[in-house]
């Protein structure tokens, strides 16, 4: 299987910064898109179980109604595409069944012989302690497909912004989301960055990988 360098990986990461201003006129090519999405199914959760949807926001005045609640920031509405991250805020029992079901027809093998993560998983999210916390532990395997979506986008050479900064309780009722049983953790805009964005040539900034990564 074909790799990439380390070199054009570092160099990627470089390049990609959270872009502020982004050029309304171009958008993101059909077959580019198709994959970023497949980005986000691929992305690694606990226990594999993906206790989220994305939803992609393509429609104007949806954009310029969410916009506002957004802290007016122009991405919402100037990127080419904005996906909105939503967690489950429930695990249930049948949430488990329908994932064990899933992975068995998936790789061809007998209903009842994953009976032990069933209950693994049954233990720990749905009736164990962690239940009374499980929309924060949803909310951090949507940062990981954030991560991986971000990451994703840089080396097809598609500009990114991250945004926390907006009103989840609002979103989430825009959107329809309580009575589906999700709430919004964060949204990405994903388009090219415009000619005049300053930031694009900002110089990035990190602390060295002395203060961050340590060797035991």
């Amino acid at each position: 299987m074909a790799t990439i360098s380390t070199n054009t990986l570092l160099a990627r990461l470089n390049w990609r910064y959270a872009t502020k201003k982004f050029d309304p006129a171009r958008k993101i090519p059909t077959a580019t898109w198709v994959a970023l999405e497949q980005a986000l199914v691929l992305s690694p959760s606990s226990y594999g179980l993906q206790p989220y949807r994305f939803l992609v926001i393509t429609d104007p005045k949806l954009r310029e109604t969410l916009k506002p609640l957004a802290w007016g920031q122009p991405q919402v509405t100037e990127a080419s595409h904005l996906v909105v991250f939503a967690r489950k805020t429930t695990m249930t029992e049948a949430d488990v069944t329908k994932f064990v079901n899933l992975t068995t027809d998936a790789r061809s093998m007998p209903r009842g012989s994953l009976q032990s993560y069933y209950d693994m998983m049954v233990g720990d999210l749905v009736k164990g302690p962690r239940n009374a916390r499980v929309g924060e532990w949803a909310a951090r395997q949507t940062y990981i497909a954030l991560g991986n979506l971000l990451t994703a986008a840089a080396l097809l050479g598609i500009d990114a912004c991250p945004m926390e900064g907006l009103d989840p309780a609002k979103f989430d009722e825009v959107l329809g989301l309580p009575a589906r049983g999700y709430s919004t953790v964060c949204a990405c805009a994903l388009g090219y960055r415009a000619a005049d964005d300053k930031y694009a040539t900002a110089k990035k900034v990190r602390y060295p990988a002395g203060e961050l990564i340590e060797h035991h």
